[in-house]
């Protein structure tokens, strides 16, 4: 596995890299895409990195692992390619973002303009083998994203932290709520969704509200593409 990540990322990180379990984790996750089908392609296993980088983040959502079917994943959470069938998860998401901003919901499940803005979209876990949810857990990646998380909490200021569901809430249990914005709510997983845990958390207007308390600019949450 090439480490292809953001310069601002790798300075942060370097330590990191070089750990013994890092190390492992890299034989093991070349092994697999050598030896069976995985996603994303190796070359975007660290996509959200290079969309949003260290400098930029000014919110973080958090996912558990990639998409495991057939030309969805592309490295980040939530995201899928053009052209695919938007996942339920992601319908609810745009619905939520339409009840919260009137925010038009858009054919395309893609959602790099919101990375691009800085909002990092990460999977707690960042490959996994096709057909195979959660095939990649517990090798490595969730001690990586850990730290990830824990960097921008020390390091940083003022970022907000959408923790969605109970995994994301485990995973951001140690952010700083004292210099930084965390906002909890169910998964929006149609099971979720479908019990009142999920919509009217108006989280978008939330963030949105506290990036410009501080002097951020707003995430621009519409996408261009619109059905």
């Amino acid at each position: 596995m090439k480490v292809n990540i953001h310069p601002s990322w790798k300075k942060e990180l370097t330590d990191e890299l070089n750990k013994t379990y890092f190390n492992d984790l890299n034989d093991f996750v070349t092994s697999e895409y050598q030896d069976t089908s995985c996603y994303p392609p190796e070359n975007l296993i660290f996509e959200a990195f290079n969309r949003t980088n260290f400098d930029d983040v000014k919110v973080v959502i958090i996912g558990q692992d990639p998409y495991h079917g057939p030309n969805q994943a592309h490295g980040l959470c939530f995201s899928v390619n053009e052209e695919v069938t938007i996942p339920p998860s992601l319908i609810n998401i745009y619905k939520e973002l339409h009840n919260d901003l009137g925010i038009e919901i858009p054919s395309t499940g893609n959602l790099h303009s919101w990375a691009d803005q800085g909002v990092l979209l990460l999977n707690a876990v960042l490959s996994v083998r096709a057909g195979q949810a959660g095939s990649h857990k517990k090798k490595g990646w969730e001690k990586f994203t850990d730290k990830v998380i824990e960097l921008i909490s020390k390091e940083k200021e003022h970022v907000v932290f959408l923790l969605w569901g109970g995994y994301a809430k485990k995973k951001g249990a140690k952010i700083d709520s004292s210099k930084h914005l965390i906002l909890t709510t169910g998964h929006p997983s149609p099971l979720s969704a479908n019990r009142g845990l999920w919509f009217g958390n108006k989280h978008f207007s939330k963030t949105n509200a506290y990036l410009e308390a501080h002097g951020k600019e707003p995430i621009n949450w519409q996408l261009e593409s619109v059905s």
